[in-house]
């Protein structure tokens, strides 16, 4: 119900899709943030309770079935670490006012900066390579230091918008005027690497359970990424999983010829050909269980949070009921 990847990557786009819109991308990788975090800077600074500071601080994490202290940073994929680091970033949008002028003024259009950031990922535009590499980026880095960060020098770097840059697995890039944001190769290829891994690991089980392991992996990725033009990302998604799976299938009857492997473990269905589906118990009722394909999901533009917008104000209460409302319709009509 709250600001996602998905609202960071919307604002990215109303930023850069304008023809007049910043050319150069000042790609922000801070080294170690979560190891990082300075714990006397963040117990001094932010306005909170102080003994609930502490216990997040100190909650350690658990690895193996052991408990290991945190005595610096905050645990990396902890529930609360995200938090922490945007907490700890708070600021630098008023570093940015007080040297480049506030938003929408002629000033701040002068330089064209805009940071646009999710937890400890962000990206710094500009009107040019110069001022990101002598003005915003000293700014960002001394605003880091008093933090006990700093940027990863190797994985920092200054882009423009036709090379295109990648955020949130996403890239972002300009063709001629058009602005377009698809799933990045990164994105699709960890997908990849990982349901690969999972049909080799499973070789043994039936394909139910193949299907019950898979379709939350591909489902849960499409959905990431249906805001943006990801259709032939999709496409490719399915036909390499549909080539691993059919290299599955004759691994387990080598001795069987391949129209009897693709009558036992594919299916026709409507225009599909190859339905990678089995007969399956759902509560006593005997039905086919199909392998959830990415190119099932409708490209679905996000509409972006309002930026004034605040869930624990009650003014916005009724805003954000809507919002939930419109969501809970999408995933009644199958496009979510």
């Amino acid at each position: 119900m709250h600001r996602s990847a998905a609202d960071a990557v919307s604002q990215i786009f109303i930023t850069l899709a304008r023809r007049d819109a910043p050319q150069w991308i000042l790609e922000g990788d801070i080294k170690k943030c979560f190891d990082e975090i300075d714990h006397h800077w963040l117990k001094n600074s932010i306005p909170m309770e102080k003994s609930i500071l502490n216990k997040w601080l100190r909650s350690g994490f658990v690895e193996r079935r052991m408990l290991h202290p945190t005595i610096a940073g905050t645990p990396q994929g902890g529930i609360i670490s995200p938090v922490l680091a945007n907490l700890t970033l708070d600021g630098l949008d008023d570093v940015f006012n007080k040297h480049f002028g506030k938003k929408g003024t002629k000033k701040r259009k002068k330089y064209g900066v805009h940071m646009i950031r999710y937890a400890d990922d962000f990206i710094v535009t500009g009107k040019s390579k110069e001022i990101l590499e002598t003005k915003v980026k000293r700014l960002v880095e001394d605003f880091l230091s008093q933090r006990g960060l700093s940027l990863s020098a190797g994985k920092t770097k200054i882009t423009h918008i036709e090379q295109g840059f990648d955020f949130l697995g996403q890239t972002v890039l300009k063709y001629k005027t058009k602005l377009i944001i698809k799933p990045s190769e990164k994105s699709v290829n960890r997908l990849l690497k990982r349901i690969r891994y999972l049909i080799r690991k499973k070789n043994a089980e039936t394909q139910e359970k193949v299907i019950d392991m898979l379709t939350p992996q591909i489902r849960g990725w499409a959905n990431y990424h249906r805001g943006i033009c990801a259709r032939k990302a999709y496409k490719k998604v399915d036909h390499e999983i549909f080539k691993a799976l059919w290299h599955w299938s004759k691994r387990r009857h080598p001795n069987k010829g391949l129209r009897w492997i693709k009558g036992k473990y594919f299916k026709v269905k409507e225009s599909r050909k190859w339905c990678f589906a089995v007969l399956a118990k759902n509560k006593n009722i005997i039905e086919w269980k199909e392998l959830f394909q990415a190119t099932s999901v409708p490209i679905h533009r996000h509409k972006k949070i309002r930026a004034v917008a605040n869930p624990y104000d009650k003014e916005w209460y009724a805003y954000f009921k809507e919002r939930q409302s419109k969501n809970s319709s999408l995933c009644k009509n199958g496009k979510v």
